[in-house]
């Protein structure tokens, strides 16, 4: 029970630390203030509308009485009670009472005054709606009726429009200040995520500074010293990567200048192979090492970009369904390394590869399928660590660092994006790429 109450209070409330913030100063206010209106208008404004309307209804009486015995002239009767009580009287011979009801039925007024009527004189009709401060009200007499006109401050106190000013008027400037110290408070909080989001998405964020309560700028000083640990981890990684590369490009020089006064062909072209593939490697090394560079976003066409990529495999077997025009806000080379590295490994362990290029209102989705020999489902995780290869099912004659995917995978990410993979329909491997649009 208690588990299903708190699945719906969840549900309901707003999302939101601000709004959140917001209700949790509000509710008690609003609270507070209808339980002190409805005790003023039980115990103070009702009571004075009854005391008011029994008073009312009491003198109309007494004009009743007073005219019914004759005691008093009845012109001077109708003169006395205008003068002194304000009343618009006149009498209305031969005519019956009204048989539409304009009684408001939810309206204190209305149900104050029917009551006293009630109780003192039972054949009666009256109007409160058709003039903005006057009462209509007639009385039956004889085969007519008396037609009393009488302001309604008659019946009600003005002291209540006064108490419920005094009562929202505070509330409301309460309200106010709640929403811009939490407004302060959240903003903060804000900065800080949007700083994580754009460090996650490898975006640069030295202009983040920490602010706001004592917790909050500690959260943020403490995120400044994990962004920069992570950002000097970074660079000591490519740096070493790149050092190790550069370093091995040397002497791999001069072994392809020595290549060439080997007299043996078979012996000179198998050696000039193992150079080739080595090189490729430091490439892919020097690759994965800038695979997370300070480049900066950009708005760019995306369907010309993968356009501009197949158009280089013009002796390749690949087919492809772009949607026009799909434009991307992220690093333009980053994302042309991290397709380019998918599109060629489709290449390298299939015959025939298709390329799909979509959007909907929230995500881009590049599908890459081949007809391959694919990768085991239970592999589909290791295959994006670091120099990590599948000998068995991707075929072990091919080169390869395993860094091609790692990359990928990194770039994606950077980009706030996902890649999954599956079972493509052409048999081999499908690679799914989301990126938020």
């Amino acid at each position: 029970m208690f588990y299903g109450l708190n699945k719906f209070i969840k549900n309901i409330l707003p999302k939101q630390l601000f709004y959140r913030g917001l209700l949790i100063v509000a509710i008690p206010i609003i609270i507070l203030q209808i339980t002190i209106t409805f005790v003023f208008f039980d115990s103070l404004w009702i009571k004075t509308n009854k005391g008011m309307t029994r008073a009312l209804v009491g003198e109309i009486k007494t004009f009743m009485n007073a005219y019914k015995n004759g005691e008093f002239d009845k012109d001077f009767l109708v003169i006395l009670f205008k003068e002194d009580l304000n009343f618009n009287i006149k009498f209305e011979p031969s005519k019956a009472l009204p048989k539409k009801d304009m009684e408001r039925w939810f309206s204190p007024i209305d149900r104050t005054l029917r009551r006293e009527l009630k109780s003192r004189l039972p054949d009666y009709w009256f109007d409160t709606t058709s003039y903005k401060n006057l009462i209509d009200l007639r009385i039956k007499y004889k085969d007519g009726y008396f037609q009393f006109f009488i302001p309604k401050e008659r019946v009600t106190s003005s002291s209540a429009r006064l108490f419920a000013l005094w009562i929202t008027l505070p509330a409301f400037l309460l309200i106010i200040i709640a929403i811009i110290f939490l407004k302060n408070q959240t903003r903060p909080i804000i900065n800080l995520a949007r700083a994580s989001e754009k460090f996650g998405k490898g975006e640069n964020v030295d202009d983040f500074r920490p602010s706001g309560a004592l917790e909050i700028r500690q959260a943020g000083y403490e995120f400044d010293k994990m962004r920069k640990r992570i950002i000097r981890h970074l660079n000591q990684r490519s740096e070493m990567l790149s050092g190790i590369s550069h370093d091995l490009r040397t002497p791999l020089t001069r072994i392809k200048l020595q290549l060439a006064f080997i007299k043996d062909e078979n012996i000179s072209k198998k050696l000039s192979k193992d150079v080739q593939e080595m090189e490729k490697m430091l490439n892919e090394y020097l690759q994965f090492a800038s695979s997370h560079s300070n480049e900066k976003t950009e708005r760019f066409n995306l369907t010309n970009l993968v356009e501009n990529i197949i158009n280089k495999y013009e002796t390749k077997n690949i087919t492809s369904d772009l949607n026009k025009n799909i434009y991307l806000e992220g690093r333009k080379i980053l994302i042309e390394r991290c397709l380019g590295n998918l599109i060629d490994n489709g290449i390298k362990y299939a015959i025939k590869v298709h390329i799909k290029l979509s959007k909907n209102t929230q995500n881009i989705t590049i599908i890459i399928d081949d007809d391959g020999s694919g990768i085991p489902e239970n592999e589909y995780n290791n295959v994006f660590k670091p120099f990590y290869k599948i000998d068995k099912s991707r075929g072990d004659s091919k080169s390869s660092v395993g860094l091609g995917l790692s990359i990928a995978s990194d770039v994606v990410k950077s980009h706030g994006g996902n890649i999954l993979l599956d079972k493509s329909p052409q048999g081999g491997l499908r690679v799914k790429v989301i990126l938020p649009f």
